[in-house]
């Protein structure tokens, strides 16, 4: 392998992906949180960092470009699996990041059985744009889990005292629990739709590899 900077990018993005599941292992939270929060963000921005630098330094190379796209996908997917594990919110993602898992392993297993032509799946416009938006949303979203363990409890949690506060006339209370439960509500949804978002791109994109791949899945007569 060739250690050029970007592909030194790479690889610790690829490294970083396990370890953001690891982090929930060996720390309590909430600083289990924010060390996933921060590894996952800074793996982010080396993955647009990694291929500025290969295109403009003219460094790119076979196993950096073999690299790139298998760093991305064990980061969102990983990620994914410890966000639905853990989030009170789980119920609203479970959907959403069911459609990226199946839509990764599909077109993965799409590009192993077309091999030599595999090339006809070249990455696209729409592709990169449904990268970016999953990276932001899996970001928010461990933000929000951040905001739920800093502040010692669920949105739901939080909800049930809010209106309790509000029934017995409490209002110091009240406004405090309404500024920790809007940020946590703000976090939380955003999350999420941008993950629906994200789930709708994957799905175009998965359909337009499929569609672009059909000529070569023909048999033969």
């Amino acid at each position: 392998m060739t250690w050029t900077l970007p592909n030194i990018l790479t690889t610790l993005r690829l490294l970083a992906a396990p370890a953001v599941a690891v982090m929930f292992l060996y720390f309590t939270r909430p600083y289990a949180d924010w060390f996933a929060l921060l590894l996952f963000v800074g793996a982010a921005v080396t993955d647009w960092f990694d291929g500025y630098i290969a295109r403009n330094w003219k460094q790119v190379t076979k196993i950096g470009t073999m690299l790139d796209p298998i760093a991305d996908k064990a980061m969102v997917v990983i990620a994914l699996m410890v966000i639905v594990g853990y989030s009170s919110m789980s119920p609203w993602l479970v959907l959403p990041a069911t459609m990226i898992l199946f839509r990764e392993v599909f077109v993965s297993g799409l590009r192993e059985f077309l091999g030599d032509t595999a090339g006809t799946l070249k990455v696209t416009r729409l592709a990169k744009w449904k990268t970016t938006t999953q990276m932001i949303a899996i970001a928010v979203l461990f933000a929000q889990g951040v905001f739920e363990h800093y502040f010692g409890m669920s949105i739901f949690g939080m909800d049930t005292q809010l209106w309790i506060a509000i029934l017995e006339g409490r209002e110091d209370d009240v406004l405090g629990l309404r500024w920790k439960y809007n940020g946590m509500v703000w976090a939380g949804h955003v999350g999420i739709w941008l993950l629906w978002i994200a789930a709708a791109l994957t799905l175009v994109t998965g359909f337009d590899y499929l569609y672009k791949s059909i000529p070569y899945l023909k048999d033969e007569r």
